[in-house]
């Protein structure tokens, strides 16, 4: 119906407006004007309220209003203000009051109540309704001189009206300190104080690193003084120079000796480098950059001591070189240390070239970095082949996931030095054995720089162990051989000399019929002829166990296979039993071609023998495999098997039988084993009744 010219101007409308529709003319108002406006035509008296309202462009627009009732003709009057600014910079306020941790406080003194700002409650972690008086109050500060300082300062300006500005710790009600900053002020009435106020502020961030910055200064200056570090200034364009009381102390001066710094650096640079030193000054001001210079000093009792001056020159408004600010420190320890250092290199680089232990520095990925002579013999590689490759390109194969693992746990900290025997593969491909030790070499910080490899060839070492091994072995065999022999001497032939004596004494007794004394002579033919075999066999016997000196050749395994191949054909054939043969080309083993050829045809005889003719097809296969050191030759078949639970211990004995055979003597797998352990091999068998039997025998390959 009508508006103020104030109207016009809060709102930007003009005259026009009269007669339109209030809500119309007027779209961004906040629900609650209208609600309250609604009150207000059902009879409030006045009504007022302030709220905000979201603009179509997302702004945000906040009101404020009073409304009244205009009895004559039944108008309403509307007092309507934009307090959008106002409300930003109230919430600007409060926002840089949580962002600052700021807060407020009051104290009722007459009251003894005290009033917090949000801000003040939650840094002390209560609630609104948490209601605190003076002694309340106090409690949250740390016992000490924090809540007795604060005590004291309230007690001041409640008596005497003073305000004050102090920093205190606090202990929060979860328990942890927290430094505060708490400003007050005094209110009085007729000279008596009624209120204190002020602010309380959370400054435990900015407290704590002054603090650390404090005791980090007083170390420094304490670490500066007790390392003899002084300091210096150098006014370029006045040319003077001042040192502190350090400097001094480093020269052996006394300032009062002197009129000036600069006479003191005459009197007491080396000749040799004063030129020098000027010089680099000069250099640093026309080249823009930091003066740093190593010199010498000779003090006044005729002592040369080294010095190191480390300058940054600063620049006046008009890029003119004002002054020079620097350090000097006593660095005489530090070069003699060098000097010393230096030496003690060179005499590690000649103790690692010319040792007689092989060495090698190996780098954190596993690469050489440097090698020595012994090294290079001792691998059979070339120092420009090593530098630069890595570990697995020499080691032997079985050996790298080994060096992979121990390289972890030297990372990981677990060891620091590691010492093994282990294989090592030469440039040709012939293997060594090898004491490896690895020491870890580390920088001052504690942290790995590389690997120090000690590599010697204990080849010779374990081939003489090896070799003295087989003698006790066959030592311990040709033992167990002599008391088997004796044992078989003894029973056999005492069993033979019996059955002769009684047969004897029948003959020389007489009084026998033609049919009893023609018997009784073909028993002691029989007799004669068992005497007669048992002495061959012991023979045989006794001829491999002398044998053993003879000197052992390299042979041909599959010539040999292949020639008994070619005696037992035959027979395999006349019995229908199919041989298989795998023996690659080139193996060759060390022995007696005799022995060879006996052990190789003697196990595939047995293996014809001994077949199983319930089954339908008899198999034998013979098969050979090599490594480093041995070879390997089994004789496999599909026979009858022996039970090996039994007879595991009797395999190999003489006269020792495990099927109803006619033709058995028990002899041949204990002549075949003789044989083997005179070539310094073994034999292995694996059996099982009804399955088939496995020959497996070991030679010494041939290198």
């Amino acid at each position: 119906m009508d508006f103020s010219d104030n109207w016009v101007k809060e709102f930007g409308k003009s005259g026009n407006i009269v007669g339109k529709p209030f809500f119309e003319v007027m779209s961004n108002l906040p629900e609650a004007l209208k609600s309250d406006i609604e009150s207000c035509k059902s009879g409030k008296a006045q009504i007022t309220g302030s709220d905000k309202v979201v603009t179509g462009n997302s702004d945000i627009l906040w009101y404020s209003w009073r409304i009244g009732q205009c009895n004559k003709e039944h108008r309403i009057i509307l007092f309507l203000e934009d307090i959008t600014h106002r409300k930003i910079r109230e919430d600007l306020l409060v926002k840089s009051q949580k962002v600052a941790r700021i807060g407020g406080w009051q104290l009722d003194v007459l009251g003894n109540k005290v009033y917090w700002s949000s801000v003040t409650r939650e840094i002390l972690g209560v609630s609104e309704d948490f209601h605190a008086s003076v002694e309340s109050a106090l409690s949250f500060y740390k016992e000490g001189p924090d809540r007795d300082l604060l005590a004291q300062v309230i007690s001041d300006g409640i008596e005497k009206g003073i305000p004050w500005d102090t920093e205190h710790r606090i202990i929060n009600t979860s328990g942890k300190e927290i430094w505060v900053r708490v400003i007050g002020e005094v209110e009085s009435v007729g000279g008596k104080t009624v209120r204190l106020h002020g602010i309380f502020q959370d400054i435990d961030e900015k407290k704590r690193t002054e603090l650390e910055y404090r005791k980090i200064s007083e170390r420094h200056m304490l670490a500066t003084k007790k390392a003899g570090i002084g300091v210096w200034e150098y006014n370029i364009p006045d040319h003077k120079l001042k040192w502190d009381q350090n400097i001094y102390g480093l020269y052996g001066l006394k300032e009062t000796d002197f009129k000036d710094a600069f006479e003191a650096w005459d009197a007491c640079v080396h000749p040799d480098d004063y030129e020098r030193a000027t010089e680099m000054a000069q250099e640093a001001i026309r080249n823009r950059k930091d003066y740093i210079i190593t010199f010498r000093i000779k003090t006044p009792s005729g002592e040369v001591r080294w010095m190191k001056s480390h300058g940054n020159i600063m620049w006046d408004d008009n890029g003119e070189a004002e002054k020079m600010i620097g350090i000097t420190v006593d660095i005489t320890d530090l070069k003699l240390t060098q000097d010393q250092l230096m030496e003690s290199e060179e005499s590690l680089h000649g103790v690692f070239e010319n040792s007689s232990v092989g060495m090698a520095l190996l780098d954190l990925e596993g690469k050489f970095t440097n090698v020595n002579e012994s090294f290079c013999k001792s691998t059979g590689y070339l120092r420009e082949e090593l530098v630069g490759s890595h570990y697995r390109d020499v080691a032997f194969s079985e050996n790298v996931d080994m060096y992979a693992s121990l390289i972890e746990e030297f990372l990981r900290g677990e060891i620091s030095t590691q010492q093994m025997v282990t294989k090592h593969l030469g440039k040709h491909g012939k293997i060594h054995h090898k004491v490896i030790t690895v020491t870890v070499v580390k920088k001052t910080t504690g942290e790995i720089s590389h690997f120090l490899i000690q590599m010697v060839d204990i080849t010779p070492q374990i081939e003489a162990e090896k070799r003295l091994r087989n003698l006790l072995q066959i030592s311990a065999m040709q033992n167990e051989s002599l008391l088997n022999f004796a044992h078989i001497v003894s029973h056999n032939m005492r069993s033979h000399s019996a059955n002769l004596t009684m047969i004897t004494d029948f003959l020389l007794e007489g009084g026998m019929d033609k049919t009893e004394y023609d018997n009784t002579l073909d028993m002691l033919n029989k007799a004669s002829k068992g005497l007669n075999e048992t002495i061959s066999h012991l023979n045989e016997v006794v001829q491999i166990k002398t044998g053993q000196e003879k000197k052992m050749d390299r042979i041909l395994l599959k010539k040999i296979v292949n020639e008994v191949m070619g005696n037992v054909g035959a027979l395999a054939n006349e019995k229908k039993v199919k041989v298989e043969v795998d023996i690659p080309d080139g193996i060759e083993v060390m022995g007696i071609t005799a022995y060879v050829e006996s052990i190789v045809q003697n196990l595939l005889t047995n293996a014809i023998k001994y077949r199983d003719t319930q089954k339908k097809h008899c198999l034998v296969s013979i098969r050979a495999s090599q490594d480093e050191e041995d070879v390997t030759l089994d004789v496999s078949d599909n026979g009858l098997g022996i039970d090996m639970e039994a007879n595991r211990d009797k395999v190999f004995g003489m006269y020792k039988t495990f099927h109803r055979n006619k033709d058995a003597k028990g002899i041949g797998l204990f002549i075949t084993k003789s044989q083997i352990d005179s070539i310094g091999g073994s034999i292995h068998v694996e059996s099982e009744v009804g399955v088939g039997s496995t020959f497996r025998v070991k030679f010494i390959k041939a290198v």
